[in-house]
């Protein structure tokens, strides 16, 4: 849905997508070098989060918080037909953002509660935002998405607790990515088979993926117990179980929605890749809960694979929709998607050492690190500018 053009500020505070992808994609290409200078003993972390903690939290609260109010702030006006939020409560959304980043990190000295404070603002304030929005369209059937928003944010609060009274936020790191992973789950649930449908019906094909229904919504609510037995007892033969229905369950989801149809479109592509990888996770996760597997598998499958994967490439084509370009990908962008492979790869066999004494860490590291440079360079000036044309855009909904 097109809005009246009364905005007369900057480009980049136009629509939630601007400031928020380019923040998303900025950090990223920083966050991992800076990780590995504080795992390696090069930079010593001021946080008031140890430092895997800061890590963790960072990639689910930082990062992953970015995307998904870009995401919203853009989705949510042509869900409900409202203005969308730009100018200045935009740019105060931003710097709320940056602010829990400086905070946590701990460039600046400041008390545990006034830390928790700022970072835990930005989700909250996200949320009721985006309830009013909402609520006032009375689009309630996008009501769902606040359970989960709301959810990240109480984690968030959860994770520094159980961090200062612990010493460690594992069950919240859990909770937490977890609670991603669902909203991968629901969004990419909509839009994959939306977006894959109408681009079949261009192409003339009438075999089309099926829509959002009752099959996806029990899908949903089965795969919920699974991540919150996994998130509070990961090693149980409960939490097995549970992943391997909801790893089947999300399995049989893909598969309805035509994937394999869309190799000739790799941006389209892209979305049924990212989204494989949360059964696969799963999977991964069943087989740690039994012994069979490292722990940490699951988790960067999921980080890396499932969000990583699915956060470019809705960046990606919500940049280009939304800022007048063709929905063509591109040899750079492509590579920018293809380089989270190998960066997953790396992590999952982090020990192997290459020429060089060069690991597989380094280079997960490495490829994560080019792939998010590559992807800033491309949708970075997109970003920045104002629309290419003056077509409507690629709206972030589905029917």
């Amino acid at each position: 849905m097109s809005h009246p053009q009364s905005y007369s500020g900057p480009a980049f505070l136009s629509y939630g997508f601007r400031p928020f992808f380019m923040a998303a994609c900025l950090f990223a290409v920083v966050i991992i070098p800076l990780w590995m200078l504080i795992w390696t003993g090069g930079l010593t972390l001021q946080s008031v989060l140890m430092p895997a903690d800061w890590h963790s939290h960072e990639m689910i609260f930082g990062y992953g918080s970015a995307v998904i109010a870009g995401f919203l702030f853009t989705a949510v006006p042509n869900w409900t037909g409202g203005m969308p939020t730009r100018g200045r409560p935009l740019c105060a959304m931003l710097m709320l953002w940056l602010a829990g980043r400086i905070a946590v990190f701990g460039a600046v000295p400041l008390p545990w509660g006034i830390v928790v404070s700022i970072d835990s603002a930005f989700l909250l304030v996200l949320a009721v935002l985006v309830a009013r929005e909402i609520i006032s369209g009375k689009n309630w059937r996008n009501l769902m998405v606040l359970v989960p928003v709301s959810l990240l944010g109480l984690s968030n609060l959860f994770f520094f607790a159980e961090s200062a009274l612990v010493g460690q936020a594992v069950v919240s790191r859990r909770l937490g990515l977890g609670l991603v992973i669902f909203l991968v789950l629901l969004i990419g649930g909509r839009i994959i088979p939306s977006f894959t449908r109408n681009w079949l019906n261009q192409k003339g094909d009438r075999h089309l993926p099926k829509p959002f229904g009752t099959f996806d919504q029990l899908s949903l609510l089965a795969t919920l117990p699974a991540l919150v037995v996994w998130g509070i007892w990961p090693q149980t033969l409960s939490a097995a179980v549970l992943m391997c229905l909801a790893a089947m369950l999300q399995t049989v989801r893909l598969a309805r929605w035509r994937g394999l149809s869309t190799l000739r479109n790799p941006v389209l592509a892209m979305l049924h890749v990212a989204f494989l990888f949360a059964p696969v996770g799963m999977l991964a996760n069943a087989a740690a809960a039994i012994g069979s597997l490292d722990a940490s598998a699951g988790l960067h499958i999921w980080g890396i694979g499932a969000i990583g994967g699915m956060t470019v490439a809705v960046m990606m084509r919500a940049t280009m929709g939304h800022t007048g370009r063709a929905l063509v990908s591109g040899s750079v962008l492509n590579l920018a998607f293809i380089g989270l492979i190998p960066a997953l790869l790396g992590r999952l066999f982090p020990h192997v050492e290459f020429p060089g004494g060069v690991t597989g860490l380094d280079l997960a590291a490495l490829f994560w690190t080019l792939s998010f440079a590559l992807l800033c360079w491309k949708l970075v000036p997109w970003l920045a500018m104002q629309r290419q044309d003056r077509k409507r855009p690629t709206p972030l909904r589905s029917r």
